[in-house]
């Protein structure tokens, strides 16, 4: 009898553990939330959109394309909206998916039914992507405006370009890995970076290797706090 009714209480712990468990994490914000931003992909839910610094990482580095809402509905257990969508990016055909993001009301309001936005999608997963309407700032460039309005100064000469999304889909500007190495007049030695930045298509023939840039930095680290001025002067040989 003992057995019998300590494994019925076990069972009842389990069953209450898994019900809290299952009411908790659906609506998870703050610390959850970035944890499961940390999670390998097989076990996020499909269609999530990160938050925090994986979602700047990939405004950085995610593939530049554009988005066609098709149905948005209010999330039941979480903030936040869910877009159907339907997707282009460059050298793929047009797919459907869905992605469950956060966005203002001022947002939700040019992101109804055959509304047209911008997205960056994760190359390794399709599903994975951040929603952001044309004409706006780029999210991902809120730290480089900082950056150029605060930070130090530096000549930046290019040492390599490579491009991470060169093709130009009419909703941002192509995304260019850049080599670099600055030199700033109160640091004693030069050190080299790597940005992945967008560049502007007027731009784009300033980047001959060994060409001068005018760039803006916070610390002497590896690109993290380095922006590239591309409104300033070039420097001429």
């Amino acid at each position: 009898m003992s057995m019998r009714s300590s494994r019925g209480a076990a069972g009842g712990g389990s069953g209450n553990s898994r019900a809290h468990g299952g009411g908790a994490v659906p609506g998870a914000t703050g610390p959850l939330a970035r944890i499961r931003d940390l999670l390998p992909r097989r076990f996020r839910r499909r269609g999530e959109s990160p938050t925090g610094p994986a979602r700047r990482d990939l405004l950085a580095t995610g593939t530049a394309g554009s988005a066609t809402v098709l149905a948005t509905r209010t999330r039941r257990t979480e903030p936040g909206y869910t877009f159907r969508v339907r997707v282009r990016l460059p050298g793929v055909s047009p797919y459907e998916t869905q992605v469950r993001q956060r966005v203002s009301g001022a947002e939700l309001d040019r992101m109804r039914p055959g509304d047209l936005v911008c997205c960056r999608v994760d190359p390794d997963d399709r599903d994975r992507m951040v929603l952001y309407l044309p004409g706006d700032a780029d999210p991902g460039r809120a730290g480089l405006v900082k950056i150029l309005a605060e930070g130090r100064r530096a000549t930046a000469t290019v040492l390599a370009v490579v491009a991470v999304d060169a093709d130009y889909c009419g909703c941002d500007d192509p995304v260019l890995r850049l080599d670099l190495e600055l030199r700033a007049w109160d640091e004693p030695a030069p050190w080299r970076v790597r940005v992945v930045q967008s560049v502007p298509l007027a731009a784009i023939g300033l980047l001959d290797l060994g060409a001068k840039l005018e760039a803006a930095f916070f610390a002497v680290d590896r690109g993290e706090s380095v922006a590239i001025d591309w409104e300033a002067e070039p420097e001429r040989a």
